[in-house]
């Protein structure tokens, strides 16, 4: 069994297109829908569906997938035992990330990354969608959230600490909050799905259902607004510790810190071996970001 063939067919099993699948491999698309035909011809069976358009997976193609990644997984795993590769991962590495923080915190990286490993390409897709890791190709998924799905292995990369942050000239305007229940008073400027706040108060947790002008799905809207002096916010650090540097924004309740789990995380799928190309990237990251991660170290400076 030909472990390009094997290649191939797993990137079409993504892209759903011989010529787009090919491409990413430096095939023309002959060679490619050739190569496919070959490894149907082994297996005996028809692994995919072509069409003018596009080609889909048939039954005996969809349970030959993991099959074959866990083959190709298995094949790097081998090569990066005995030393081949070790230094020098290859191949292209495809990361999914949240839009807000592959933007400042992934892409000013890259640079220094792929200098490291020369012979690595990064494929980055950037959505705040919570994407299937195996169904859209991605070697890794970088997730700003409380894991729950036990199905992925987690490595963590930094610390995600939350805080509440307001425009001076908002402070300025209708006053500063000294308590949680105070935001009752107060316009908040919500993250759809977080209108929720949970605070660590010295009576315990507390939770307080915070209402106002203005929500968004977006991460960089809501703190956007916040700089407006629309309203108060809670946001990441490392989205706002910019913001909060240069006076744009202030933290207030200090002395309730937020209840979090959070954290960012590089996860991917624990029917794979670890790659040497992930395993790569995930070493990179956590030593770039630092402990704590740079953006708290900022605000501490």
């Amino acid at each position: 069994m030909n472990i390009e063939h094997l290649k191939l067919f797993v990137r079409l099993a993504s892209t759903h297109n011989i010529s787009s699948a090919g491409q990413e491999l430096g095939l023309s698309p002959a060679v490619a829908s050739a190569h496919i035909s070959k490894l149907e011809a082994g297996l005996g069976v028809r692994l995919v569906h072509r069409t003018t358009r596009k080609v889909s997976l048939t039954e005996e193609g969809e349970a030959f997938l993991p099959h074959a990644e866990a083959v190709l997984a298995s094949v790097e795993s081998a090569r990066a035992s005995v030393g081949v590769g070790q230094a020098s991962p290859q191949g292209t590495l495809r990361i999914t990330a949240p839009a807000s923080f592959g933007r400042m915190h992934l892409v000013p990286a890259i640079a220094g990354f792929l200098a490291r490993y020369p012979d690595l390409k990064v494929d980055c897709r950037f959505s705040d969608t919570v994407v299937d890791l195996v169904e859209g190709g991605f070697d890794i998924a970088i997730r700003d959230a409380q894991l729950k799905d036990s199905s992925l292995v987690a490595r963590k990369l930094a610390s995600d600490r939350r805080v509440v942050v307001a425009a001076p000239a908002y402070l300025e305007a209708h006053g500063t909050p000294t308590t949680p229940e105070a935001l009752s008073d107060h316009a908040c400027l919500n993250l759809i799905g977080l209108e929720s706040w949970v605070f660590d108060t010295p009576q315990g947790e507390l939770s307080i259902k915070t209402q106002g002008p203005f929500r968004s799905d977006n991460g960089d809207a809501v703190r956007d607004a916040c700089i407006d002096g629309l309203g108060i916010a809670i946001a990441s650090t490392w989205s706002v510790y910019q913001a909060l540097e240069q006076g744009q924004l202030v933290t207030i309740l200090d002395d309730c810190p937020l209840v979090s789990d959070t954290a960012i995380w590089a996860v991917y799928p624990s029917s794979r071996l670890l790659a040497p190309r992930v395993r790569a990237f995930i070493d990179h990251f956590a030593e770039y970001y630092g402990t704590p991660p740079y953006w708290d170290r900022a605000l501490m400076a």
